[in-house]
């Protein structure tokens, strides 16, 4: 593997390199899972590095390169197995596409998945509230003036979305909820008015979570580097905790190539799985390290009543 460095815990590896480079390594069909962010294509800057997948000039040019990477995630995903992309919108601005409007993005994402032999399966919406989003972004179409001048360009928030694809074949460890779904990830927790697990089922499969804890991510700030950054925003650990609880088992082996701060290989290490995590930048590598290093200390801690006499 062609890495800057690399950092292996009990249950965990991270690898500070070109994703797709580090990928060639991984054997095929290995890989129980995945769970990522894509960079957004021209929308955001994460470093300067020439290797950045979103640093391309044009989303046709990210989508060029992004393909390389996917060839390689299909290729290590074990048979019947999900992998799941964090995406949203992106917004078209005048000045750099001629227009204000929308690219669908999660569109084209599907597609180039499917290209690559995935099966697109299923799509779940995460609510997000527009007066953050107009707060943040200052976007034209959700300022409330937009309505007293002109409401013919008002649009609704931007939701996130998280685009799940299936690996054909059949799964040869399938992934069996024996006594159904015991605990719940996210705000307002079922009240059990019929069987719990039933009702917890019910949120899960809804095709709309409203209830993820948006405040409820790693810290981002270690990792910031001013000089040459404009974002970074860490997955909400709900959306990543409820997808590993759906589509792996404990023990399996999980794979986020776009790393960040280290998210979802964190929370596959918290959950009991084994996590590897590839990432370009630096500062975020470090970051991760970090984090991974803290999930497998307090998985080592013994609870209160473990202790107790």
């Amino acid at each position: 593997m062609n890495v800057k460095n690399q950092c292996i815990g009990k249950s965990f590896a991270l690898y500070n390199g070109d994703c797709v480079e580090v990928l060639k390594g991984i054997p095929d069909n290995s890989i129980h899972g995945m769970g990522f962010s894509p960079p957004f294509a021209s929308l955001y800057t994460y470093s300067a590095s020439d290797r950045d997948m979103g640093n391309a000039r044009t989303n046709d040019e990210f989508m060029q390169n992004f393909k390389f990477a996917v060839s390689e995630l299909y290729r290590t995903l074990m048979p019947g197995r999900i992998l799941w992309c964090h995406c949203m919108d992106i917004p078209a601005m005048k000045e750099r596409d001629g227009f204000i409007g929308l690219q669908d993005f999660p569109g084209e994402l599907i597609k180039l998945f499917e290209l690559a032999g995935f099966i697109y399966h299923s799509r779940v919406v995460i609510w997000k509230d527009p007066l953050t989003e107009a707060t943040r972004t200052k976007a034209l179409g959700l300022m409330h003036k937009q309505i007293v001048k002109d409401s013919s360009m008002c649009r609704q928030g931007l939701p996130d979305y998280l685009i799940v694809m299936r690996k054909p074949g059949d799964n040869p460890e399938p992934v069996a909820h024996k006594n159904g779904f015991e605990s719940y990830i996210g705000e307002d927790k079922p009240a059990g008015k019929t069987v719990f697990s039933h009702e917890v089922w019910r949120r899960y499969a809804s095709p709309v979570w409203m209830d993820i804890r948006q405040s409820r991510t790693l810290n981002r700030e270690p990792a910031r580097e001013e000089k040459d950054e404009k974002h970074i925003c860490p997955l909400q650990l709900d959306v990543i905790d409820r997808a590993l609880e759906l589509w792996t088992n404990p023990g399996d082996t999980f794979l986020s190539p776009f790393a960040g701060v280290g998210s979802e290989v964190r929370e596959a290490v918290a959950m009991g799985r084994n996590g590897i995590g590839i990432e370009l930048k630096g500062s975020y590598y470090n970051q991760a390290v970090l984090n991974c290093k803290q999930a497998e200390l307090e998985c080592e801690q013994p609870s209160l009543f473990e202790v107790a006499p």
